[in-house]
């Protein structure tokens, strides 16, 4: 049997990590998680981490290996995953990989371009400018220096345009010029099974998953991190909400209100990406058996 890796995607809250344990407790390998806010030690409530039980279960890697205060980027998730797949297709020839995390997936399974660092000091130049003018700026200072990658950018997205202006100024070219779309060969097979729900039961799932974040201490845990709000890795759903609320902008209902609608944009966004995906066959999360059959036919087990 080759070497496969086996990949869920799907929107946040559809139940990709309740299946992905079952499925790799049943083939007897370890968990990828693709989860760029999970890689956080200090946000394990507001990122739906898993669950120490969860953990328990089955082995997981890239789970809350990082302090907030780290620098991690998708080139270095590339790197460390391709380094650590050999080693866990020695004990067995399948792994799973499963989040929520659109670009880092992608580079795992398709390569990305080689953009080279950025220098730190542009990075906070341009987080200074998002902190004080807002998204607008940001959009207005891509689309003078990047038309090209302006006119297909979500420009809803604050760190997809703080990267592309970092890269821009950094190495005195547009950001367009690095994205190539080529993808990369891999020495192992990938197989992709989508994991979601129906809209209005994916819409409830979430609602009901940030009452239980306010319960398990979501604004203790945020309270805990606004002196790191200027990161990245705090500019997410939830804690920005949060931090919005201990300005006094909003109140505590309607930053529960806002993190719900966010989220549930988010899932949005998800779908929407991947759906332009023809290699991924999707399933209703709730029917286990008929993903894991499914999984088996494609690994010929």
């Amino acid at each position: 049997m080759k070497n496969t890796l086996v990949v869920l995607p799907g929107p946040t809250g559809a139940g990709k990590t309740e299946f992905a344990i079952e499925l790799a407790s049943r083939l007897g390998c370890s968990i990828i998680s693709c989860d760029s806010r999970q890689f956080y030690h200090e946000m394990k409530i507001g990122t739906a981490a898993p669950s120490d039980q969860q953990l328990s279960r089955v082995k997981h890697h890239f789970v809350a290996f990082l302090s907030v205060t780290d620098y991690y980027s998708i080139s270095l998730f590339e790197r460390d995953v391709l380094a650590l797949l050999p080693f866990l297709f020695a004990e067995n020839p399948v792994a799973v990989m499963t989040g929520g995390s659109m670009l880092y997936m992608d580079a795992v399974c398709h390569g990305m371009d080689d953009i080279p660092d950025t220098d730190p000091n542009v990075r906070h130049k341009y987080a200074g400018i998002y902190e004080k003018e807002g998204i607008a700026a940001l959009r207005m200072a891509l689309k003078l220096v990047d038309p090209e990658y302006y006119a297909r950018a979500d420009l809803q997205n604050p760190r997809r345009l703080l990267r592309a202006l970092e890269i821009t100024e950094s190495t005195g070219r547009p950001y367009s010029s690095f994205l190539t779309a080529t993808a990369r060969e891999r020495d192992f097979a990938i197989v992709k099974a989508g994991v979601t729900r129906e809209r209005s039961e994916l819409h409830a799932i979430i609602d009901r998953r940030v009452d239980r974040m306010m319960e398990q201490g979501l604004e203790q845990e945020a309270a805990s991190l606004i002196g790191y709000r200027h990161l990245n890795a705090l500019r997410t759903v939830g804690y920005r909400e949060m931090f919005s609320l201990f300005d006094g902008a909003i109140t505590r209902e309607e930053a529960v209100s806002l993190i719900k609608r966010n989220t549930r944009r988010y899932a949005r966004r998800q779908l929407t990406w991947w759906r332009k995906e023809r290699e991924i066959t999707w399933f209703d999360a709730s029917d286990h058996e008929k993903i894991i059959d499914w999984i088996y036919a494609q690994l010929a087990l």
